[in-house]
């Protein structure tokens, strides 16, 4: 943890200030110590220079959620050039020049890679949150950056100040237990005026993997141990693979592509190596919760945090990304809270 995190940081359960008391340091970073509460004098631990606000084990409901996740990206923690590609289609039309200079949280950060690159595009600094053990290889992979900050928290309960200029979540959204009130604590931490992001899956167009894929991913292969998953999801990974390069990407550099099934996603993925593949196919037969949203709700989301100058979009047909501006009208903080 880099000292000047301490700024955005307040107590989870009181919403006091807290102090740090550092036991090892390594460089500019507080490797372990604690945090502790002036207020209510809860204390938070330090350990391996990622403060811990939240663990698996601090709500049930999204336990088995962090420990499959978190196992996932310690595993695939690869951080390569088309993944920052990839991410700015995620979060498009928000692009470096719009981040540079300001304050930005990231929800569900996973292994950094997101977190990498809005440091990388000049953001003032960013704070990237993770529930799952994955803040392991967040940390590692951005600890070089002077901006970048990773902790330990749950999304319902961030330790954050009401002060960000713009915060953003990729993927994550839809895997809680209640992803509108996920996307409504971002907005409560941000100051009137500030912007978020958000990209989630689209019930549109996902007909059979909310019939099918959704039933064997949540009563068989969520609840497989990562050792049985890990190499079980090679074989659709190698067959997937074999199927994109040899047709999608062929016919969609035709012009043919978006003819077949699934067609605008599967072509959009084409150009990915195996690696990316296998990882495409382990993250949607582990994830215990996985919810699919229309775009009536996901419009909802920005209509209730009177968000303006909303952009909601099609991604590859099925996905939405949207992005808004919360209101500068005074009651923002108040509606939402501290």
């Amino acid at each position: 943890m880099k000292e000047t995190l301490l700024r955005y940081l307040i107590c989870p359960a009181c919403g006091g200030d807290l102090r740090l008391a550092a036991t090892a340091r390594d460089g500019r970073e507080v490797m372990t110590g604690g945090l502790t509460c002036a207020g209510c004098r809860a204390a938070y631990p330090i350990r391996g220079g990622v403060p811990r606000f939240a663990t698996t084990e601090a709500d049930p409901g999204q336990r088995a959620t962090a420990e499959n996740f978190g196992a996932q990206w310690l595993a695939f923690d690869e951080v390569e050039g088309h993944h920052e590609e990839q991410f700015r289609d995620w979060i498009a039309p928000v692009t470096p020049e719009f981040v540079r200079g300001r304050c930005v949280i990231e929800a569900g950060c996973g292994k950094g890679r997101h977190t990498r690159a809005v440091a990388g595009w000049g953001a003032r600094d960013v704070v990237g949150v993770d529930l799952s053990a994955a803040v392991e290889a967040a940390f590692r992979h951005t600890r070089d950056l002077p901006n970048a900050h990773i902790i330990q928290a749950d999304i319902y309960h961030l330790p954050l100040r009401p002060v960000f200029d713009y915060a953003f979540s990729v993927g994550v959204l839809h895997h809680l237990p209640d992803p509108g009130a996920g996307f409504e604590q971002l907005i409560r931490r941000l100051r009137p005026g500030g912007a978020v992001s958000a990209w989630v899956y689209g019930r549109e167009n996902n007909g059979w993997i909310v019939h099918l894929v959704n039933p064997l991913r949540r009563h068989l292969t969520s609840r497989l141990p990562f050792r049985v998953l890990y190499p079980l999801s090679f074989l659709p990974a190698a067959l997937l693979y074999t199927l994109i390069k040899g047709v999608y990407g062929p016919l969609g550099r035709a012009g043919l592509g978006r003819r077949l099934f699934y067609g605008d996603y599967l072509g959009y993925i084409a150009r990915f190596p195996f690696r990316e593949i296998h990882n495409i196919v382990f993250d949607h037969l582990t994830a215990p919760v996985a919810f699919y949203i229309s775009r009536d709700e996901f419009g909802d989301w920005f209509r209730r945090a009177r968000a303006e100058r909303v952009e909601i979009s099609w991604h590859n047909r099925n996905s939405w990304r949207g992005f808004g501006f919360v209101g500068a009208a005074a009651g923002a903080e108040a509606r939402y809270g501290r």
